[in-house]
């Protein structure tokens, strides 16, 4: 036996070829395993990456969306008050104005009571009026006249004792006895009652209102017990007459009566004047 037979040899051992292909089918597989793993790895390593990138999106939708619905319940809401306003501007407006529709009727009826006074009071004074041109025109009739001044006396009567301008309007009116009453008439020919006095006045330069009512305050007033020719005398209230004459002393008047007697003389008892004023 050699000498070294004892001894074992220190080379590694050959490999047989099977040991080394398993071996490398092994490690194939492995390699494999690793390689499918870090693919799944890297697959689910980039999903939280694409959500990270969806998510922004999702919620700026979201976001538009909750805004738009804030504006449209907005705007629904501010339309709702809108109506709400007019709607109370409407009722307040139709208040209003059934308040002014009743204002309006008590005012019209209160106008309307009004007017129906001063219709019967006119009707009054023209059935006064009437009254009074009846008497005095069958008084004229007859021709009656006394010294009590008790009916109308003819043109050429006269007891006046007036001197100056009163004398001069007294003359006046009482030369204009027997001519025409024509409503509105100032002379020549026919005369109204304020037309009368108004030109009998102006003979002596005295110029007068037309009508009765403002001749009936255009001078002093004076008792009916302290008359004088020439005083301006006034059936009706003062400022409010309806019918006026000239005082010609002797308890007697002439006046513009009206159409059925013209101008005449009458006694102050037959019909007592309301008052009298003096601008002479």
């Amino acid at each position: 036996m050699s000498h070294t037979a004892h001894i074992r040899s220190h080379r590694k051992p050959r490999r047989s070829a099977s040991t080394i292909a398993m071996r490398a089918g092994v490690a194939g597989g492995v390699l494999s395993t690793l390689a499918v793993a870090g693919a799944s790895g890297s697959a689910n390593a980039a999903e939280p990456v694409t959500q990270t990138l969806e998510l922004p999106t999702l919620t700026a939708d979201l976001a538009a969306q909750v805004a738009q619905s804030a504006d449209v319940t907005q705007q629904a809401a501010a339309s709702y008050e809108l109506q709400a306003e007019r709607d109370a501007a409407a009722a307040k407006a139709a208040k209003k104005a059934e308040a002014d529709l009743a204002e309006a009727k008590k005012k019209a009826a209160e106008e309307k009571k009004k007017a129906e006074e001063a219709a019967r009071e006119a009707a009054a004074e023209r059935a006064a009026r009437s009254t009074e041109r009846a008497t005095l025109s069958a008084s004229v009739d007859t021709g009656s006249s006394d010294s009590t001044g008790s009916g109308v006396a003819g043109a050429g009567a006269s007891t006046s004792t007036a001197t100056g301008s009163a004398a001069a309007v007294v003359s006046f009116v009482q030369a204009q006895v027997g001519k025409a009453y024509v409503s509105g008439a100032t002379g020549p020919s026919a005369y109204d009652c304020s037309g009368l006095v108004q030109t009998a006045f102006k003979q002596v330069g005295i110029s007068l209102p037309r009508v009765s009512q403002a001749q009936s305050t255009a001078g002093t007033q004076v008792g009916l017990d302290n008359l004088q020719p020439g005083d301006i005398l006034y059936w009706g209230g003062a400022g409010s007459a309806y019918h006026v004459g000239v005082y010609v002393g002797g308890g007697m008047f002439v006046g513009a009566q009206n159409s059925s007697t013209g101008v005449v003389k009458a006694s102050l008892s037959y019909d007592p004047p309301s008052g009298a004023v003096r601008v002479l």
